[in-house]
């Protein structure tokens, strides 16, 4: 009887340390900032890109219909959001782990009032196909120029 126990606690560890714990993916997207290609603009005369770096660890970010906008941009003299379009990023909607970087080409920035210059940050938010949001990055500070 004591054999029996002995190797009955022997399968059993052998058998608690062969198991593994299947790995949880997290859900949520994440970005970070990373460069924008000028920190001055004219009014309504030059456009900006930006540079954002995204990690995502099942791989469903981007939508197929280009109606569909994953991304949204706040100017901070702003209330309302702009939406971008960012294609699918992994093939065939595969949850894939990716990470990676895409580049925005924003509209052109203007003057709200009537100074010839004014300044803002811009932030930046992703939304992934289960609806989860990512953190929000934000811009350094841009000067906006009068062009005349």
């Amino acid at each position: 009887m004591r054999n029996y126990s002995f190797h009955f606690l022997i399968l059993l560890l052998l058998l608690l340390t062969s198991c593994k714990k299947e790995e949880v993916l997290d859900p949520v997207p994440s970005i970070e900032f990373k460069s924008i290609s000028a920190s001055e603009v004219e009014n309504f005369n030059n456009q900006l890109v930006v540079k954002i770096a995204y990690q995502d660890e099942d791989g469903d970010l981007g939508e197929q219909d280009p109606d569909s906008y994953s991304l949204r941009i706040r100017d901070a003299r702003l209330n309302d959001f702009d939406w971008y379009h960012i294609p699918p990023l992994t093939p065939d909607n595969e949850a894939l782990n990716i990470e990676g970087e895409f580049e925005i080409e924003l509209n052109a920035l203007f003057l709200l009032g009537n100074g010839d210059q004014e300044s803002t940050t811009l932030s930046f938010q992703l939304r992934d196909r289960e609806g989860n949001w990512s953190n929000t990055v934000q811009s350094p500070l841009i000067l906006i120029l009068d062009s005349l």
